[in-house]
């Protein structure tokens, strides 16, 4: 018999939202079990005994994960549902599965975007302990010295924050153009991270990819495409 586990935990493992989302949901009284509002944190449910609801609708626990590589094009949002009906990944990856996105790109950044209906690997992938190398092309204005990427890869101060050492190359500068283009290498996840971290060296950015999640490219995917990650790639994003 299974053990009861938390209704946060319960709803991220279903495809509800990640962890932090349906905690939301849960204070916001949008969650019910066996017919009652549920409103605290700490309540728990039994899989497959316990009727649970969300948006009157019974959350059927997922039989099988599924876990996408999404090459995001540039101009949408990275939510499930957007409140300004903005265009969102969601539109791009058409599956009868109930998807949230692993973690977020801004609307004006492109590259590799993960969907699952796995929450525990939401959880884990987004955590930071788990340190998940993501990896940015990043084209800036201007041409960048070597003691600005020194600056990049020992840590430079956003928002009142150290960011951790990253691994930067310097791929191409272009006086002519004058803008420099850099390979950006990090395993945090800061709001709009790369971006500041460039403006914190004085360099705006006027293009930003990311091409790699845990050395995992999307390199062979058109913009707007997807694939399926192998059970190889999922193992190797967790270890």
């Amino acid at each position: 018999m299974e053990e009861s586990i938390r209704l946060q935990k319960y709803l991220a493992n279903n495809g509800i939202a990640s962890r932090r989302k349906c905690e939301e949901l849960i204070l916001q009284g949008k969650i019910s079990v066996n017919g009652k509002v549920v409103t605290e944190l700490g309540t728990k449910v039994m899989p497959g005994i316990d009727k649970v609801f969300f948006r009157n609708k019974e959350i059927i626990p997922v039989e099988e994960f599924v876990y996408i590589l999404l090459n995001k094009p540039i101009g949408y949002v990275t939510t499930v549902k957007d409140q300004f009906n903005r265009d969102s990944v969601m539109d791009l990856v058409k599956t009868n599965k109930r998807l949230v996105p692993v973690g977020r790109l801004d609307m004006y950044t492109s590259g590799a975007l993960i969907l699952t209906n796995d929450g525990d690997f939401v959880y884990k992938v987004t955590h930071p302990k788990h340190e998940i190398e993501k990896t940015y092309t990043v084209t800036i204005k201007g041409i960048v010295t070597i003691e600005e990427v020194e600056r990049l890869r020992n840590g430079v101060e956003i928002d009142g924050y150290m960011t951790k050492p990253a691994k930067v190359k310097i791929l191409k500068t272009d006086e002519e153009k004058n803008n420099s283009r850099l390979e950006i290498t990090i395993h945090e996840g800061k709001n709009r991270q790369i971006r500041k971290m460039c403006n914190a060296i004085n360099h705006n950015v006027l293009a930003l990819h990311r091409s790699k999640i845990a050395g995992i490219g999307v390199k062979d995917i058109p913009l707007g495409k997807w694939r399926y990650l192998t059970d190889k790639e999922v193992n190797k994003i967790l270890k």
